[in-house]
């Protein structure tokens, strides 16, 4: 019989990130379709309002590693912690979410631990009574089951498929467990962190709405020329009112490269589709892009689709967008805000 580790970082402030309770829940289902024990183990620089997220998870034991030397990413240190909880657990298979802190230290860890690691992927179910996954290949284009027989098998579950553990009841009591590191005047040191302002952060994983910009924000408008500063003060009012994350097509993002005006605050981080990122938020709204397939592909797990262009004929109309306005966005986004402000 199995034995699955659910298993997490926490947050600075000792509780679970939201990837970390969907793949709680994910690891408690597959736990009661498998008959298999499940036992819990966190590691973070403090881990006890965790235990009350643990609650009602149906966790046999409910393992932790505690302590200011494992508050901060670092690969070394959470590393330790990680394979110390697989060997208290005897973990059979570990199920972990896909937050950037354990997709780079997880691989390693199945290294030691002997077994095999599998990342993004986005469901576990059970076929002929053994664990599957389901994961994306090729840019989201492509879908996979893939079944183990090595143990122990190590899973990252993407954040965002699926709905989020809701903790009931008492919080189980935590079982700490030690980890000896090595020499601190060896180890690397975190010195602290350095982030944009709030307000110059484009890129926001959690909001409720993807704003994406394509290229005619750029081009010339209907008196013949192009207005990119007023693009800009138009998307970026949006963004600043309503907390959406930005997203870009690729042929805006790739601009800077032709020579062409650019809007100063977009990279390639921005970039959504089948060359970029593949985000999942509630509701989406694309503005002066066609909606190809190379593009759309970056929206498979937007659940609401809209699309602002002036063309009846763009590929948002067909079949590809929940709704769409045939619209100038310059107009559309002007009388958008214009709304939003006055409801401030």
């Amino acid at each position: 019989m199995d034995t699955i580790l659910f298993l997490s970082h926490t947050e600075q402030d000792g509780t679970l990130p939201k990837a970390g309770l969907e793949a709680l829940g994910a690891a408690k289902e597959l736990a009661a379709a498998v008959n298999a024990t499940l036992v819990a183990g966190v590691f973070g620089g403090s881990t006890a309002p965790a235990a009350a997220q643990l609650a009602g998870s149906g966790a046999a034991r409910a393992l932790a590693v505690t302590g200011a030397d494992f508050a901060d990413a670092r690969y070394a240190s959470d590393a330790a912690a990680a394979e110390a909880l697989a060997r208290a657990a005897g973990a059979t298979l570990v199920l972990a979410p896909a937050t950037s802190r354990l997709a780079r230290v997880l691989p390693g860890v199945a290294h030691r631990l002997g077994g095999r690691v599998d990342t993004h992927g986005t469901g576990v179910t059970v076929q002929d009574g053994a664990p599957t996954i389901t994961r994306w290949f090729y840019r989201q284009r492509m879908e996979a089951t893939l079944k183990r027989t090595q143990r122990p098998w190590v899973i990252l579950l993407e954040g965002g498929t699926r709905p989020a553990f809701k903790p009931e009841g008492a919080a189980p009591a935590l079982e700490a467990v030690a980890v000896a590191l090595g020499d601190p005047q060896k180890r690397t040191k975190v010195t602290g962190f350095k982030a944009p302002k709030s307000d110059a952060q484009t890129i926001r994983p959690d909001a409720k709405l993807l704003f994406v910009a394509g290229a005619g924000w750029t081009k010339k408008q209907a008196d013949g020329k192009p207005h990119t500063d007023d693009a800009e003060k138009l998307i970026l009012g949006f963004l600043g009112a309503t907390k959406a994350s930005l997203g870009s097509s690729k042929s805006l993002v790739d601009l800077s490269g032709e020579g062409s005006a650019v809007l100063t605050f977009m990279s390639h981080l921005n970039q959504i589709g089948q060359t970029g990122a593949t985000p999942r938020h509630p509701k989406g709204l694309a503005t002066c892009c066609h909606g190809e397939e190379p593009h759309v592909v970056g929206w498979r797990f937007v659940n609401e689709r809209r699309a602002v262009n002036l063309d009846p004929n763009c590929g948002w109309t067909r079949g590809k967008a929940d709704v769409v306005y045939i619209a100038d966005a310059f107009e559309v986004m002007t009388k958008v805000n214009a709304l939003l402000a006055s409801k401030q």
